[in-house]
């Protein structure tokens, strides 16, 4: 994952802070000099470090702080603010104009995920209530149109296309096309090159005199380090960008990209790309992006996953079936179902305050839930229901059926017969709190 190597440097560094106890002004100085090395170590810019580093310690030798009970979480503090401060300070949302269509523009070099994250953003502003259209204007590279194609289907997004004709053409046609269908965002995939050449900048500066986009995204490919900040400075000198959707943060890249790219260019990252599908891209958070990187973990968007995968309604009889100790193995098998569609669940977990820096040391093998799909699935109806009449007979045919062993079978199963005990237990202390039983306080 990204950071994932300065995360562990900054986490020994303010450890060794915390058991000091109280600082002077050369443990500061020293702390920083190893803050700096990680830094330079995951590929931020040397004038970036400069600046953060002389920042952070003019804050932290201060007497408040060297003064405080606790100077080292004093200083993480400081770290934390100065690291949001430097990525944004808030994340920064798409501009939509009073009169439809939106028209964003998609540039970037060959290779960087240009014509996927056009997808996935057009999916992304398909679920909050828009109807996107894709363009394709890429009409240089191999298969580019029918790559946009095959993306617009699986985001369920409509793609206007006319084959390998005037680029400039197509995006005004597209814009006509969308008035004419109610279509209120235009996504333009534009042709990328290998690397920037006055042919490139010379079209992407025609379509844009044309069509007058309201927002031009830059794609840049995180795992190319710092090399991505000095391709977003050139596409900003150019063209003059809006905004940058830095890709493979989920790659083991060192993520000083996403660091340097605001400080460098002027220009915010507006969303992040974290894995291959379609749905894997989130809004860019400046201070949820500093606290993991700080181990903090990033509980907001643990949450925004969760609510994207589990409606009210789901929610609801849910706990209803909880409550009426009717929860069986149909409903686990739903509930792992939504939770794999939030993500890996070493991604998950390192979302939760307190566990980031230790679950990448954790022996998490992802197979076991979908060996735990097709026991479950290996099972009758009945079965499922009302596990208790799965007997040794039983078990050797479900075992057979999900290519597991009985062990696994049987492993399931006093799992589930675990979970429902605790259930109960949670609904006894529920219904003692409202009676107001002594020792459970109202």
């Amino acid at each position: 994952m990204a950071f994932e190597g300065l995360s562990d440097k900054l986490g020994g560094v303010f450890k060794r802070l915390k058991n000091r106890g109280k600082l002077n002004e050369a443990d500061v100085k020293e702390a920083m000099r190893e803050v700096r090395l990680a830094l330079l170590e995951a590929d931020v810019s040397y004038k970036v470090v400069k600046d953060f580093i002389g920042s952070v310690t003019e804050r932290a030798v201060g007497a408040e702080v060297l003064e405080s009970l606790t100077p080292a979480q004093q200083i993480i503090k400081i770290v934390n603010e100065e690291l949001c401060a430097l990525m944004g300070g808030s994340g920064e949302k798409l501009k939509f104009p009073s009169k439809p269509p939106a028209i964003i523009m998609m540039c970037g070099l060959q290779g960087a995920g240009k014509t996927t994250h056009a997808a996935k953003i057009a999916k992304m502003l398909k679920k909050q209530g828009k109807r996107p259209l894709l363009v394709a204007c890429d009409v240089y590279r191999p298969a580019a149109i029918d790559q946009l194609k095959v993306v617009g289907e699986q985001a369920d997004v409509k793609v206007f296309e006319m084959g390998q004709i005037d680029p400039v053409k197509i995006a005004r046609k597209a814009i006509s096309h969308a008035k004419d269908y109610g279509n209120d965002v235009v996504i333009i995939d534009t042709a990328g090159r290998l690397h920037i050449d006055e042919e490139l900048m010379g079209e992407l500066k025609s379509i844009k005199n044309e069509v007058n986009p309201h927002e031009i995204l830059l794609v840049v490919d995180s795992m190319t380090g710092q090399d991505a900040v000095n391709v977003a400075q050139s596409f900003n000198d150019a063209l003059g960008i809006d905004g940058v959707v830095l890709t493979k943060l989920d790659g083991d890249t060192r993520g000083g990209a996403a660091i340097s790219v605001l400080a460098v260019t002027g220009k915010p990252i507006k969303f992040a790309g974290i894995g291959e599908k379609l749905d894997d891209i989130e809004q860019f958070h400046p201070e949820r992006m500093a606290s993991r990187i700080l181990g903090m973990g990033d509980m907001l968007t643990l949450i925004e996953k969760a609510e994207a995968q589990f409606d009210a309604k789901q929610s609801q009889q849910l706990a209803k079936k909880i409550k009426d100790k009717s929860f069986d193995l149909d409903d686990l098998l739903e509930q792992m179902i939504q939770i794999q569609k939030m993500g890996s669940l070493k991604q998950i977990m390192s979302m939760i305050p307190g566990v980031g820096n230790q679950v990448k040391n954790m022996d998490i093998d992802e197979r076991q839930i979908n060996r735990t799909q097709a026991i479950i699935t290996s099972m009758t109806k009945a079965e499922r229901e009302k596990p208790s009449i799965i007997n040794p007979k039983r078990k050797r045919r479900i075992a057979a059926g999900s290519g597991t062993r009985v062990e696994d079978v049987n492993r399931l199963l006093k799992q589930f017969q675990q979970m429902q005990k605790m259930m109960k237990q949670f609904t006894k202390k529920g219904k003692r709190k409202r009676m107001g039983f002594p020792g459970f306080p109202m």
